[in-house]
């Protein structure tokens, strides 16, 4: 059995910032940091992000990175909140002409202010510039008030594998993005699969942030399509669990259902319980080998129990920034131990 690791306190000195690193994904996690931002204000904390490459997708000769996207609107100020995703004051002009063309995938909604982000993404990555640099470059247009970091440079994608309708034991695979906007995860999925994740490495800088934490914090993101292919990158799940610093997860489900979104369908694929324990196992305790030092659960899911692994039960619903700075308070306050 591996040895357990000892649970270090965050620095919490004023001549020695704090060093916060998040694993996000989504516009829960978007909204998660947004939390976490406003009290790494008010305490002297550097915020680093590492954000979701699964859902990138080749769309119209572009590359779209919806988390990173989602993130970077939401931290921004950008964010449309009456959609839940994309941006405020948004028109669908190329959308409409590329539907006149009859253009495929027609599906995919691209707004025409989003659509900037795309092909200045797309025209810097052609210049050889990584990912990692291409999403420093957009920051300086939104400012997200922390360092965001996408888990790899290198192309990743996670894709579906669900069965033919009719045609027994005959499967085909989807890109999630197809899976999860054209089907509406209606169809059942027997396996996600993070394609390109075998030979991807980290980012620049990842490891280094990790390493430097005083503090992680798993967002409740779904654990599935946005955590699983960050930790699916070679060397980010091994950086996490040699950092001292501890590892609390916040879940991402509330009385057995997802906060928002279909991590219900995608942890039936893996034959785990759409629980709070359940998401809290599948992490599991970094003295067991898996991941976490602490785990936050919401007051209705109390009591849960995750083997090797103190839970803390506290209001969880992000219903406004107030309520989700609370959230990150008593993250860190199970982080102190």
């Amino acid at each position: 059995m591996p040895r357990s690791r000892p649970v270090m306190r965050p620095r919490m000195g004023k001549d020695s910032p704090m060093n916060l690193v998040v694993l996000a994904g989504g516009v829960g996690g978007g909204r998660f940091l947004l939390g976490v931002r406003a009290v790494a204000q008010a305490a002297n904390t550097q915020v680093t992000a590492i954000v979701n490459t699964g859902d990138d997708v080749w769309l119209h000769g572009l590359r779209i990175c919806p988390d990173l996207d989602s993130v970077l609107y939401t931290l921004g100020g950008g964010a449309d909140p009456a959609r839940g995703w994309g941006l405020r004051d948004e028109t669908w002009t190329v959308l409409e002409e590329l539907a006149a063309y009859q253009a495929e995938p027609s599906w995919f909604g691209l707004g025409d202010r989003d659509l900037a982000a795309h092909l200045v993404r797309t025209g810097l990555l052609a210049r050889g510039l990584g990912l990692s640099d291409v999403t420093e470059f957009l920051c300086r247009r939104w400012r997200p008030g922390v360092r965001l970091l996408p888990a790899s440079d290198d192309g990743i994608e996670t894709h579906v594998v669900v069965a033919v309708e009719g045609r027994a034991g005959e499967t085909r695979r989807l890109h999630f993005q197809e899976w999860w906007i054209r089907h509406g995860a209606r169809l059942p999925a027997l396996r996600f699969d993070y394609v390109g994740a075998e030979e991807a490495a980290p980012a620049p800088g990842v490891p280094e942030a990790i390493a430097a934490a005083d503090v992680v914090l798993i967002a409740p993101s779904n654990p599935v399509v946005s955590i699983g292919p960050i930790l699916a990158v070679p060397g980010i799940r091994e950086a996490l669990r040699r950092c001292p610093a501890p590892i609390i997860g916040i879940s991402p489900i509330i009385s057995g259902a997802p906060v928002r979104g279909m991590a219900d369908r995608c942890l039936a694929a893996l034959g785990v319980p759409c629980s709070a324990a359940g998401v809290g196992e599948l992490l599991g305790a970094r003295r067991n080998g898996g991941l976490l030092d602490g785990w936050l659960v919401d007051s209705a899911d109390d009591p849960t129990t995750v083997r090797d692994v103190p839970v803390l039960a506290r209001p969880l619903w992000m219903t406004d920034e107030a309520a989700t700075q609370a959230i990150v308070v008593d993250a860190l306050a199970l982080a102190h131990g």
